[in-house]
């Protein structure tokens, strides 16, 4: 999925929605590692139960990832609807 050019920022924002939070930002130098993935920005959807969180990974404009969070902190990787 990360090697996917077609999914942009505006894609993600259109298919998901704003985020409920945001760590990072596109022109931010540090980096952070998680889900075997190094990024500089995080979109966090957390789900109305509360049960489960998704996560989109980028690193400044490249889409990485896109993570289901399970309450324990696993976590599996997910194709975005419409991908």
């Amino acid at each position: 999925m990360a090697d996917d050019a077609r999914i942009d920022r505006g894609r993600v924002w259109k298919l998901l929605g704003a985020p409920t939070d945001q760590l990072g930002s596109v022109n931010d130098p540090r980096t952070h590692e998680e889900h075997g993935v190094k990024w500089n920005e995080k979109w966090v959807y957390r789900g109305d139960d509360g049960d489960e969180t998704r996560v989109v990974l980028w690193n400044r404009y490249d889409f990485l990832g896109a993570f289901r969070v399970a309450p324990d902190g696993s976590a599996e990787p997910e194709p975005l609807p419409g991908s």
